[in-house]
């Protein structure tokens, strides 16, 4: 297997003395004269030993309230597609990837009966899993430690076929590894929450020579440089920095809301308001409430959203700001929180961070204020499936080839057509398409070997690897995850001799806005339309679940020939 090349950011050579600012156009800027001014966390090498040198914060644990304030600028504290990173040193040798593989899932259930979070299968080539990797690979994070605990043997098969090779050389020693949940007779306990999967291997992480810590979580749709998330980090000379959403008040009490001050300093969290706490999170911009003023002093309770880099517009749509749930955190620092601050605190979001603020800790806003979806539930999943379809511009691409999205490769053949009509269509290697009828306005998403006969029609759906899917079926808004295996025609022959059900899509069946997980067997003439509009129902035993109006087929479920659903 060729080894897998992390695709980072130009790296430009540095001064251990000295480095000046780059704006968001490129240009060179001199550092500021002010007295209170934004300076990177240069950092050294002695021998093997990596070293910073002008961070004395972090070798305390709370009295950073003691620094002078600072002026920050907004390309410290946002996400900007113009601006450049200079990491020194780089972060394949000073950061640590840490992917939090999430608790059982429940929400995501039938999806997750037998695998993880991460594990899910995503655009019909991907995981879940492959997208915080894959961030991490091109942004120079070659390091990372995947934390699992519930059902995770599909999750460990992939990650080992996929990223096994030595990445980055044997120089940056990169790897990607998986640590299970384990008992020890210092903690008998299974993994409690986010902050105790990371305590309970505090022991490991610290043995890595490395300036930051880097948290993610393994069930997010989104792209990030990350390299300029921990350039932030060490701009503003932080403790912990955490990525934040804009967010309207429609979604805002589904997350945990943050106040900052006019440096981006998290000063106030609270997790999942509503009512009168939910107003009282709302960051407002000054144009927005001082329009007619043209001198005006923020109150206490006020921010102005500008310094995250958000123009007046944006400010007034989304007045609140969310956490993503990803942290930098310095190392130092992490390990004093979790093994003496807070030895008790399970979760990041809800203890350790609020209270590392509280403490007086310097804990930053950093602003993403790109395209991102939590996978938390079928809904979510099923939008965030089909919205790749969309045209003319998909809510996540996978055609970015600067940042691109690596996964296990599998060296089957390319897809073959046949007098098959095909618009806005997105179509994996490997299919093998036969359709003598028309296709009209279809959006397709068909990955890898998959065989689609003759009449068969698809129409704004997601086909998963190896799927088969027979003459006269019609597939619409659906999401076909395909199987994990293909059957010979010999298998076939059996299971039809025995009156049983092939893998895949029967004769003339008909699936509207559905999930159909691998392995399923969906026997002919079989209706799943949902016809009388059914938002919930759980009928296991029957082999399908119905959550938010979506039926879901459970994985190696049997759906008789003839069922309606």
């Amino acid at each position: 297997m060729a080894s897998m090349a992390a695709v980072g950011a130009p790296r430009f050579p540095s001064s251990s003395t000295s480095l000046s600012h780059s704006s968001s156009n490129g240009s060179n800027l001199s550092p500021r004269t002010s007295p209170r001014t934004l300076s990177f966390a240069f950092s050294h090498l002695s021998g093997d030993k990596i070293s910073s040198i002008a961070t004395p914060s972090r070798t305390r644990a709370a009295s950073s309230s003691n620094r002078a304030p600072r002026i920050v600028s907004p390309k410290a504290v946002s996400d900007s597609q113009n601006s450049q990173t200079c990491l020194d040193p780089d972060a394949s040798r000073s950061v640590l990837g840490i992917i939090l593989g999430g608790g059982a899932g429940t929400r995501l259930y039938p999806l997750t009966k037998k695998r993880a979070k991460p594990a899910v299968p995503l655009g019909a080539n991907y995981r879940l899993i492959d997208i915080p990797v894959s961030n991490c690979l091109n942004s120079n994070v070659s390091k990372i430690y995947v934390l699992t605990q519930f059902n995770s043997a599909s999750l460990n098969r992939h990650l080992s076929r996929a990223y096994a090779s030595n990445m980055g050389g044997y120089k940056n020693e990169g790897f990607v590894e998986v640590l299970a949940a384990q008992q020890s007779p210092e903690n008998p306990n299974w993994f409690q929450g986010t902050a105790d999967a990371v305590r309970q291997y505090l022991w490991l992480f610290e043995e890595h020579n490395v300036l930051e810590f880097l948290v993610l979580a393994g069930d997010h749709l989104y792209r990030m440089d990350y390299e300029k998330f921990i350039q932030a980090h060490r701009e503003t000379d932080a403790d912990i920095t955490v990525a934040a959403l804009p967010m309207d008040e429609e979604r805002a009490t589904a997350f945990g809301l943050m106040k900052i001050d006019d440096e981006g300093r998290i000063v106030e969290f609270a997790e999942k308001p509503k009512g009168e706490q939910l107003k009282a999170m709302k960051a407002s911009s000054v144009c927005c409430l001082f329009e007619q003023c043209e001198l005006v002093t923020l109150l206490p309770w006020q921010v102005d959203t500008t310094i995250l880099g958000l123009d007046d517009k944006r400010a007034k749509e989304m007045p609140y700001i969310a956490s993503m749930g990803i942290y930098v955190v310095s190392k130092d620092v992490m390990i004093n929180l979790l093994r003496d601050q807070f030895p008790g605190a399970n979760d990041f979001g809800s203890e350790v961070i609020p209270g590392a603020t509280s403490m007086g800790l310097r804990v930053q806003a950093y602003l993403y204020d790109g395209y991102w979806e939590d996978i938390g539930t079928i809904e979510a999943f099923y939008n965030a499936n089909l919205g790749i379809t969309k045209k003319p511009v998909p809510d996540f691409s996978f055609y970015d080839r600067s940042s691109p999205i690596y996964t296990q490769p599998r060296y089957l053949p390319p897809s073959k057509m046949l007098d098959a009509d095909v618009t806005d269509s997105v179509i994996g290697e490997g299919c093998v398409i036969k359709a003598s009828s028309r296709l009209l306005n279809y959006s397709y998403n068909i990955p890898l070997p998959c065989f689609i006969v003759q009449n068969c029609k698809i129409h704004h759906s997601v086909v998963g690897l190896r799927s088969c899917i027979s003459e006269g079926a019609i597939i619409e808004d659906t999401l076909l995850m395909g199987a994990d295996y293909y059957e010979t025609d010999a298998d076939r022959r059996f299971l039809a001799a025995k009156g049983s059900v092939p893998i895949g899509i029967g004769k003339n069946s008909h699936i509207r806005r559905a999930i159909i997980d691998k392995n399923a067997r969906i026997g002919d003439d079989v209706k799943i339309l949902n016809t009388d509009n059914v938002q919930e129902a759980a009928r296991e035993t029957d082999g399908y679940f119905i959550k938010s109006g979506i039926v879901t087929v459970i994985k190696d479920a049997l759906i008789p020939s003839g069922t309606v659903i």
